[in-house]
Parts: structure tokens; sequence; C-alpha cells
């Protein structure tokens, strides 16, 4: 992958830069609908640090610092965009905690990972900041980033998510889908002269409760189990006509070794032998131009999760979502860290409208990945 003019330090007569400031500017940019502002904001602010960005075809930010001797290949990434709908920028009265869409997920990673990687001692190796375009959506950016003609390829990743500053080593992989259920349209009044797709559902619904024992990959050590959970349902077209077709849609939420194909297959066998002699049952995964996010695991000896571990004083665990670290932990050893959360004791706050962050986590976020990258590249 071509890389951005070679920046060795920040330039000397660059300004300092303040991580809470570009946060409180990025919180006030929306980036629900388009990311635009929001990366020439980005750009801006890489450039007036003395660094040169470019933003490749698939919308990456890119950034890279090079040392002098030989050693690792570092990668800072996390995403731009936000869900919507935006929420405008509020600061608490006491000035400790900020509001927003976007204040956790994930412009305080972006405002950590930025002051880290600027402020670094990048002695050998290469340290490269790549920031994508669409994490909430297609993943397109990770997935040229990744898997693309001419990947991105290093030694370790830190993904930047709203964990409390706990590092986590691992996530579940996110499927979607379909089941098709397919009988014969009748009229109601005579309904045993067709096939009611409805009454076909409970023992395939039964089914999605004993695929995990009877198919599924088992338990992993650090995720736990599996999950699989219907979650919407659409059919019939006539309140007076006996339903010739149901569709459920479908949730999974992955653990090690299954893949995505491995799960529609499986979950075709085990549905196929539930079904009633005279109705179709049939699962298909969402059409997509990027793949599933999969599950991904690090192991937490590795030196890159210790000496964030070390840096941070977090817990490791298991990140509670699906993240476009899946796509790198394909590579290299990867971890997700940050600050912020994704729920506190009084519901959710990442993608809801009291979303927050507490200024502090992200100076001590900066701070830990600073000196995690200074034991590893300085």
């Amino acid at each position: 992958m071509r890389v951005p003019t070679r920046a060795t330090r920040r330039v000397s007569a660059a300004p300092r830069f303040d991580p809470l400031a570009f946060h409180e500017r990025a919180v006030r940019t929306a980036s629900h609908e388009s990311v635009g502002a929001m990366r020439d904001l980005l750009v801006e602010t890489l450039a007036d640090a003395g660094v040169d960005p470019r933003v490749d075809d698939a919308g990456n930010t890119l950034a890279v610092r090079e040392g002098d001797g030989d050693g690792p290949h570092l990668v800072l990434n996390t995403h731009i965009d936000t869900v919507p709908p935006h929420v405008p920028f509020t600061l608490d009265a006491d000035g400790a905690i900020v509001r927003g869409r976007g204040a956790c997920d994930a412009k305080g990673p972006l405002a950590a990972l930025v002051d880290a990687f600027l402020d670094a001692p990048v002695e050998r190796g290469r340290l490269t900041l790549a920031i994508t375009p669409d994490e909430e959506t297609t993943s397109a950016g990770a997935d040229a980033l990744a898997f693309g003609d001419d990947p991105l390829r290093a030694d370790g990743y830190i993904v930047g998510e709203p964990t409390g500053l706990d590092v986590c080593t691992a996530g579940k992989g996110r499927f979607e889908g379909t089941l098709t259920v397919t009988g014969e349209a009748a009229h109601a009044a005579e309904p045993e002269s067709g096939t009611n797709a409805l009454r076909a559902l409970p023992p395939l619904l039964a089914a999605l409760d004993t695929f995990d024992a009877e198919r599924g990959p088992g338990t992993d050590p650090q995720l736990g189990a599996p999950t699989l959970t219907a979650t919407t349902v659409d059919g019939g077209e006539a309140i007076n006509q006996v339903p010739a077709e149901v569709r459920v849609g479908i949730d999974r939420r992955s653990v090690p070794p299954e893949t995505a194909d491995g799960f529609e297959r499986a979950l075709n066998e085990h549905l196929r032998a539930a079904a009633m002699d005279d109705a179709g049952a049939a699962f298909a995964l969402t059409e997509r131009e990027t793949p599933f996010l999969e599950a991904w695991t690090t192991d937490p000896d590795e030196p890159l999760a210790e000496a964030l571990v070390d840096a941070s004083g977090g817990d490791v665990r298991a990140f509670g979502a699906a993240c476009e670290a899946s796509y790198f932990a394909a590579d290299a050893p990867t971890v997700v860290f940050g600050p912020g959360v994704l729920a506190d004791e009084e519901g959710a706050v990442a993608h809801a409208d009291r979303e927050y962050v507490r200024r502090e986590e992200i100076t001590a976020a900066a701070d830990a990945v600073r000196e995690t990258l200074a034991s590893l590249l300085g």
C-alpha cells in the first residue's frame, strides 16, 4: 500500500495538539449522513501538526511516522462516522463530561489515538494512523485496508472503541439473515386446502434454540457461548388468506472457529431436519458488499496486549459489540481500547441520545496508548 509522506516526529514549530479541544470540535461536527466535514477536520488537524496525511480511494485517512531503526509496524485505527441522528454537543456544568453523538463512539477514541500518534516516540519501526469512514454501515474502508488489492500489513493493531479503558482481546462476530418459510396459499375458510406457513414456524423457532447444542462451534474461553436470536417476523398478504410465506430475521453472534458461510450451511441443514413435511424452510445470509464481521481473538499474553494493560491498568476482557477489529485481527494481534462505555448502569450510552464520555478518560487513554507505543517503538 502506498503510504503518505514520511514523518518521523511532529514538526517542532507545530502547535501542541489539544485532544480535548479537538474532541469538542469533532462532536460538534455531524458525521451521520456524510463524513466529509469530519474528515476535513481530521486532515486539517494532522497537517497543522506537521504530518502529511492522505485520503485513499476508499475514503480512509492515513498518516505514517517512521523510526530510524528496524522495528514492528503498529497501526492505530478507529472510525469517524456515527449513527443517526446527530445529537448536539453539550458540556456538563463542571466541564467533566461531554455529551453528544460520537462523544464515545468513536470521537473520544479518535482524539486519544491522534494525540498518541502525534506525540509518541517512534525511534524504530513504523506507526500508522488509519481512520475509516463507514464502520457503522458497510465497513468498506476497513475492507479495503484489510483485504484490498494493496492491503495494509502490520505487526499489531489498536482499534479505538469505547471500552472504559479496559483492554479487549476478543470480540464476537455478527451475522444476519432471513429464514423464509414457504407453504401454499388458500382461503382462510378452507385452511386445510393449503399449507399455512405461519403454522409451520413453531418447530423451526424451536430448532433455533437447539442449534448450538447440536451443531454449534461450542464455547470460546474468552467469548463464551454464541447466541442465535429470531428478531423480526413478516408474512401473509390478507387476513382472510392462509399465508404462503413467512420471513423471520435472525441475528447471530458468533465465536471462533465459526465462519459466516459455515454458519449458513449448518443452520440450513438443522432447519431442514426440523421442518414440517409439507413446508419449505431456507435461511440466507443478508447480501452485502463487504465480509461479515466474524469473531476474533488475540492471546492476552501478546506483547501488544500486555503493554497496553500495563499502561492503562484496565482489565482484560472481550469487547461487547462487533467492530472492525474483526478484519484486522485476521492479519496480526489486535486489541480494542478507548474511553467511554457502550452502556452503564442506567442503560445504553453509545448510539443512544444520552451518549457521553468523561474527558479525563480521553486523556488517560491517550497517555496509555502513548506509553504502549513508547515501549514497543521507542
